[in-house]
């Protein structure tokens, strides 16, 4: 299974993924051609301007690159695809349209056996996890479930952001709402703030913290505590 599990796809100051494009070059070298899943919709963009955005992205990688919502059928298309990458966007809306597309088993099902490999930033990162529970998106649709493609056996909480300690507003930080999924009981799962420019590489049966940040981990009945790209991560998989 090859996994590419993003923060966010721009970081202030530099355009379009371009702030990771090293790790593409590495991760997207003896791929031709690439899936893009639209659905997320960031602020109401049409999936076709979308997919245009990031099919331009892609030329540069001499990768040609086509939008799940082109094709009828779209379980067939999933099913014949080398890449896969879903963008970001609100994560409701893109686990809802993966459920009426009936394509969850299909993606799962391809990505796992090692047939296409998967990338996503952002919403795309978070229906990698086991469900959207820890997004910080508003939910402005209501999925058939919250149960994500379980391409990982953790949730992911990314664009997480640190407590600023000279801020005056005294609403709940990140770690507070983690801390709030956590108090169900059928909350169990660990979940990962990943930090803008940060992302989870899963190769060879290894997993791999990529950028310069440290994540923050959650574990349930558990202080919070940080990873580096340097620790050894393989308890996560």
């Amino acid at each position: 299974m090859k996994v590419l599990l993003l923060s966010t796809s721009t970081v202030h100051g530099k355009p379009y993924l371009e702030y990771c494009n090293e790790l593409l070059e590495q991760y997207y070298q003896n791929i031709k051609n690439l899936l893009f899943i639209p659905f997320a919709r960031p602020s109401g963009i049409s999936c076709e301007d979308y997919t245009s955005k990031v099919r331009e992205r892609f030329d540069k990688l001499n990768i040609k690159t086509t939008g799940l919502n082109e094709y009828e059928d779209k379980t067939a298309v999933v099913n014949e695809s080398e890449a896969i990458f879903v963008g970001g966007g609100n994560t409701f809306l893109l686990l809802n349209d993966l459920y009426k597309y009936k394509i969850i088993q299909a993606i799962r099902d391809r990505v796992k056996s090692g047939n296409t490999q998967y990338m996503g930033t952002s919403a795309g990162s978070n229906i990698g996890g086991l469900t959207i529970n820890t997004t910080n998106d508003m939910p402005i649709i209501y999925p058939p479930s919250f149960e994500a493609l379980s391409l990982v056996k953790f949730n992911l909480n990314p664009h997480y952001l640190d407590p600023d300690p000279t801020s005056t507003h005294k609403g709940e930080t990140r770690e507070t709402r983690i801390n709030e999924f956590h108090s169900l009981d059928n909350n169990n799962q660990i979940v990962l703030g990943l930090r803008e420019g940060s992302g989870l590489l899963i190769e060879n049966n290894k997993i791999s913290l990529t950028g310069e940040h440290s994540m923050r981990v959650f574990e349930k009945n558990k202080s919070a505590y940080e990873l580096n790209n340097s620790d050894d991560l393989s308890f996560l998989l």
